[in-house]
């Protein structure tokens, strides 16, 4: 067996997420803590007890999530002595690899909290709202994909990117308003099963975020990281990264670039890895890479009764 763990992004957000964690296990309430103090703010009480609308503001479900899904890495080490150093490869889907990098210990906790709270602002605030929008074209391959932005981009001349490769026949496009508009009367048209407009805050993962990815480089110049305890399959790259400095730049890169979620699990698969444990909230990566990858055996890790079965399947 050969594993990797995989760090869910924005949508996996619930009120009451962690908490059992927290509970159970010194080691993850240590983490809550540890985010709450680093932003200043009692992101577990209002994890916990909060709104939903107000935990799904970015700027509170990117540290969110991330807190989340560390506790769950650090349950799993006290409590089983399974950690990221038993993986070959740490993956994140989008915010989620921050999420990765504070698991195999390349970036500290407090600071990946402080990184996320500047990510969630910047990316928000990068286009007025009702100027962006993003969409979800099911049962497209990628040349329809690439067709469809086109299409938006020589209708309008706004910007129409592919955003997420999630899954195959599961690609999402980000961009201007109009364009995005375009694209989907473009795919419905043009034999696409279904392309249907996100609810989302801002057009993520697309041109129109420089301003955030500008943001982000000054944020990330001071930050420390060091090199992860095992490799990061990094998702402009879809390959497998350990150099300090190029995470740094892939993490720029990442707030403008295609999260190539479908190319990382396979790049994962090729290099043999054959199980994959979800940290954190919800069972989004597991499900999506049951499409990429059949042969996956995958774990959810968001509960201490998760993390029970999963150290019994993997202990034997």
């Amino acid at each position: 067996m050969t594993l990797a763990f995989i760090f869910p992004g924005q949508g996996s957000q619930e009120i009451g997420m962690g908490k059992a964690l927290a509970e159970a296990f010194p080691a993850a309430k240590a983490v809550f803590d540890e985010v709450d103090e680093a932003l200043d703010q009692k992101l577990s009480t209002l994890m916990w007890e909060g709104d939903i609308a107000e935990l799904t503001l970015t700027a509170n479900t990117q540290p969110a999530l991330m807190a989340h899904s560390v506790a769950a890495m650090r349950a799993l080490e006290a409590g089983f002595g399974i950690s990221a150093k038993d993986a070959a490869f740490v993956a994140g889907h989008s915010l989620g690899e921050y999420s990765a990098l504070a698991s195999a210990g390349a970036i500290s906790v407090g600071e990946t909290a402080r990184l996320l709270r500047i990510r969630g602002n910047a990316m928000q605030s990068a286009v007025q709202p009702g100027q962006g929008a993003m969409a979800a074209l099911l049962g497209a391959d990628y040349e329809q994909a690439e067709a469809a932005c086109k299409a938006g981009r020589d209708e309008t001349g706004g910007v129409c990117d592919i955003a997420n490769d999630n899954a195959p026949g599961q690609l999402v496009i980000s961009g201007s308003k109009a364009a995005i508009d375009a694209a989907v009367a473009w795919a419905q048209g043009n034999g696409v099963k279904k392309a249907m407009a996100l609810n989302v805050s801002a057009p993520f993962h697309c041109g129109l975020m420089q301003p955030a990815a500008d943001a982000m480089q000054a944020a990330l110049a001071d930050a420390e990281i060091k090199a992860p305890v095992v490799p990061l399959v990094a998702n402009v790259m879809a390959s497998a990264v350990t150099d300090p400095e190029t995470i740094r730049q892939n993490l720029v890169k990442q707030v403008t670039g295609r999260v190539r979620w479908t190319e990382s699990v396979q790049y994962m698969v090729s290099q043999g890895v054959t199980t994959t444990g979800e940290a954190g909230a919800g069972k989004v990566l597991t499900v999506m890479q049951r499409r990429i990858e059949k042969s996956l055996n995958g774990f959810t890790l968001g509960t201490p009764e998760d993390l029970e079965a999963f150290a019994k399947a993997i202990k034997g």
